[in-house]
């Protein structure tokens, strides 16, 4: 069960190793998506039977993850979670990837300038909309200032692509307006983009008080709070408060430093001196807390959810 803002990749990663280790699969697209699953599917020129999509929206979903073998999903935390408790009902294997309010932590030794482009890309990259996209930017002592102006000059510039839809654009806005009303400071952005369709303007706000949905939510667009910190201590205890914990980063020239962080951090992926988004297709993926649950996807971690062991004992028979 698959999300439309990877249409042709997400569900590649899902049905490819349940199909090498010898299964048969069913692909439910989000309804955005559904002319790509049937073209995708068209193109593999696979068996019949052997990958079916089913188009449709929650009753679809809800029939088949009452009749599946094992479920692979992608998509909101709400969902999932309803996913998650029926297979946990049947007794069948889960595999939940839920999105994630990521954090990029900045030491004050990093390259700044660096730090600005990689952080920019991973708020407004795809409009935001990556479950891996950047959300929270915690500088720490004295990158705080240089990082706010160098982060906000590059997301100014910043492409201004569509978000998904009037609802989406909708939620991001009426989060900057709701923000500034609770004290939140703009630096850039925040609005709709001059003209028709649904473009975003990607926003930076410093400011936002602790208990705003902004420090706790997956607003999936192109949307970051900037947040000051003492020390590394504060800034691992900022990046784990909350609950979507896919993907972090850590930027700085000291390794040590950066290897101490890696440990801390209760991200499921994290990258150091590079941006959260970006997937190494050889490597697992997943996250902790609400941000997924159950096996990894990608990598030898894909092959395993796919299949199960079994132990057989031989004795002799006289």
């Amino acid at each position: 069960m698959t999300p439309w803002n990877f249409p042709l990749a997400i569900p590649v990663w899902k049905a490819a190793p349940a199909l090498a280790t010898g299964n048969t699969a069913v692909l439910k697209p989000a309804p955005e998506a559904t002319a790509c699953a049937l073209r995708l599917a068209e193109l593999l020129g696979l068996p019949e039977g052997v990958l079916t999509v089913v188009p449709g929206g929650a009753e679809e979903g809800a029939a088949l993850v009452d009749t599946a073998d094992v479920v692979s999903f992608t998509g909101s935390t709400a969902v999932g979670q309803q996913v998650v408790a029926a297979t946990a009902a049947r007794g069948i294997p889960a595999q939940a990837e839920l999105g994630g309010l990521n954090a990029a932590i900045v030491l004050p030794d990093a390259d700044i300038e660096q730090a600005a482009d990689h952080l920019a890309a991973a708020v407004a990259g795809y409009a935001g909309q990556k479950c891996t996209a950047t959300g929270q930017v915690i500088a720490v002592g004295a990158a705080y200032e240089p990082l706010r102006e160098a982060l906000a000059k590059r997301l100014a510039a910043a492409d201004r692509g569509p978000v998904i839809g009037e609802t989406a654009l909708d939620r991001l806005t009426g989060a900057v307006d709701s923000a500034r009303a609770a004290g939140a400071t703009v630096l850039t952005g925040g609005g709709r983009t001059p003209g028709p369709g649904w473009g975003f303007e990607p926003a930076l706000l410093a400011d936002v008080p602790a208990g705003h949905p902004l420090r706790t939510e997956e607003y999936f667009g192109p949307l970051a709070v900037l947040l000051p910190a003492a020390d590394l201590d504060e800034a691992i205890a900022l990046a784990n408060a909350g609950r979507h914990t896919l993907a972090a980063s850590v930027h700085t020239r000291d390794l040590d430093t950066a290897l101490a962080a890696a440990d801390r951090l209760a991200a499921g992926m994290i990258r150091v001196n590079a941006p959260t988004t970006g997937v190494d297709f050889h490597l697992p993926f997943g996250g902790t807390g609400s941000a997924g649950y159950g096996g990894r996807e990608q990598g030898a971690a894909a092959l395993e959810f796919y299949t199960a062991s079994r132990t057989v004992t031989l004795l002799p028979g006289a």
